[in-house]
C-alpha cells in the first residue's frame, strides 16, 4: 500500500487541486453537516486538525461556515459549549472550534461573551492565541466603544500582514462603536492595506462608505457606497438591503448638511 492510499481525501492536504480546493470542500461539508442537523462544528474542527490547518486557514472556513450555519438557524452557539473548547485535545482542532464559536458570538453582536470566553488566554499575556482569536477579541472592545481596542487592534495589524478576513473583524468592531474617537481615521488606514486594494470587496467599500460618512465626506461615500453595490452578489439579499439603508443615510445626512446653508 502507498503512503497516501487509505486516506479520506476530505483530510489529505496533498489531495488534487491544492489546499484552496480541499478548504472549499471542508465548507461545503460543514454546510451539509449543518442542514442536516448534526453537530457541525466538532465535524469541521477535527477536519481542519487533521489537515493541519494555519490559523489563516481556519479563520477562512470558521468565519464563512459559522455565518452560513447561523442564516440555517444552526448557529454554534446552539451546539457547543465553551467548556468543549478548551477541553479538545488536539491544538489546530482547539483553535477551529474557537474560531467558530467566537465568530458566531460576533454575528450576534454578543461582546461581553467573547471577552469572558478570551478572559483565561488574556490574563496571562495572550500569548497563546493566534492572530485572529486576537482579532475577535480586539472586536468585542471596539464593538463596546473601548479605546482599550486599540492597542490590540494595533498588536493585531502588526501581525495580520493582508490576511483579509482578519481586517474585515478589526473592521466590523469600529462599525459597531459609536462615539469612539478616531474610529473613522482607523478604519480608512485598515482600508488602505494592500487586501483592499483591487476595491471589488463589497464589504470592504461598505465599511469605506460609513466611515467616509462619519467624517462628513459625503461624496466619497455616496461613491463608496455605489461601487460597492455594483460587487454584491445578486444572491446578498439581505446585505442589499443594508446597503441600500447605507446609501439613503448617506443621502439623507448630506442634504440636512447642506440645508442650513441653504437657507442662511
Amino acid at each position: 500500500m502507498s503512503a497516501t492510499e487509505g486516506k479520506d481525501p476530505m483530510t489529505d492536504a496533498r489531495a488534487p487541486g491544492g489546499r484552496e480546493v480541499l478548504l472549499d470542500r471542508l465548507r461545503a461539508a460543514a454546510a451539509a453537516s449543518a442542514a442536516q442537523g448534526e453537530r457541525w462544528p466538532l465535524l469541521l474542527a477535527d477536519l481542519l486538525g487533521g489537515m493541519g490547518a494555519t490559523w489563516q486557514e481556519s479563520a477562512e472556513v470558521c468565519a464563512d461556515a459559522a455565518w452560513q450555519a447561523r442564516a440555517m438557524g444552526r448557529s454554534a452557539l446552539l451546539l457547543l459549549e465553551p467548556h468543549e473548547i478548551a477541553r479538545h485535545g488536539e491544538p489546530t482542532a482547539a483553535r477551529a472550534l474557537r474560531h467558530l464559536y467566537l465568530n458566531s458570538l460576533r454575528y450576534d453582536f454578543r461582546c461581553q461573551a467573547i471577552e469572558e470566553l478570551l478572559a483565561p488566554h488574556t490574563s496571562h499575556g495572550g500569548g497563546e492565541l493566534d492572530c485572529y482569536s486576537r482579532a475577535l477579541g480586539a472586536f468585542a472592545l471596539l464593538a463596546r466603544s473601548d479605546r482599550g481596542g486599540y492597542p490590540l487592534m494595533d498588536e493585531v495589524l502588526a501581525q495580520a500582514d493582508d490576511h483579509a478576513k482578519t481586517l474585515h473583524v478589526l473592521l466590523h468592531g469600529l462599525w459597531l462603536a459609536h462615539g469612539l474617537a478616531g474610529r473613522e481615521e482607523a478604519m480608512l488606514r485598515i482600508l488602505d492595506r494592500k487586501a483592499f486594494a483591487t476595491r471589488t470587496d463589497p464589504i470592504a467599500l461598505f465599511r469605506e462608505a460609513t466611515a467616509h460618512r462619519g467624517l462628513g465626506h459625503y461624496t466619497q461615500a455616496l461613491a463608496a457606497i455605489d461601487e460597492a453595490v455594483e460587487h454584491l452578489s445578486p444572491a446578498a439579499v439581505h446585505i442589499h438591503a443594508d446597503f441600500a439603508r447605507e446609501r439613503s443615510l448617506i443621502i439623507a445626512m448630506h442634504e440636512l448638511r447642506q440645508r442650513p446653508l441653504a437657507s442662511g
